[in-house]
């Protein structure tokens, strides 16, 4: 389950700068471990930031690929089509599913082409998730449409901060 995917290489050239970039597709082993160390009680919020392919890269899962090519955003959308019922089988839900683009405070030059919320009951559950073999199945359709990606596990600090 834990292996570095970067987007076609390790580190891939910026065409542009001439500089080494790195891509996450995947958690390392380590980055799992560290995940689980923090012993977060309760429900955890993934925050993830994607950034799309111009077209879907289906090559390490032919199987998967649709009968012709497509745009990574509509790879994603099948990707969510897959998940979302081990997701919930697990505890865990879609909380938002938005646009993204560039940001209103940080580097100029960095885009992420969609966000999203997904919700777990527990570290357990999202483990349960990450690893249930029929969710793995269809992992390709999120691959086939990343070229970059994080994932921000998120743990609540106040349950009732805001009194409206």
């Amino acid at each position: 389950m834990y292996a570095l995917t970067p987007c076609g290489s390790p580190l891939s050239l910026d065409a542009k700068e001439g500089a080494a970039v790195t891509c996450y597709l995947e958690p390392t082993w380590e980055a799992g471990r560290a995940f689980a160390a923090r012993q977060i009680q309760g429900s955890v919020v993934m925050l993830n930031l994607l950034r799309f392919r111009n077209l879907a890269d289906y090559s390490a899962k032919p199987e998967l690929a649709p009968p012709r090519p497509i745009h990574g955003a509509e790879a994603f959308l099948r990707y969510i089509e897959h998940a979302l019922p081990y997701l919930r089988e697990r505890g865990g839900d879609l909380l938002f599913l938005g646009n993204g683009g560039a940001f209103l405070i940080g580097p100029p030059e960095e885009r992420w082409d969609m966000v999203m919320l997904v919700r777990q009951q527990s570290v357990g559950s999202f483990f349960a998730f990450a690893s249930h073999e029929a969710y793995l199945a269809g992992i390709g359709h999120r691959t086939a449409a990343l070229e970059d990606s994080r994932l921000l596990p998120l743990s609540e600090v106040m349950q009732s901060i805001i009194v409206l």
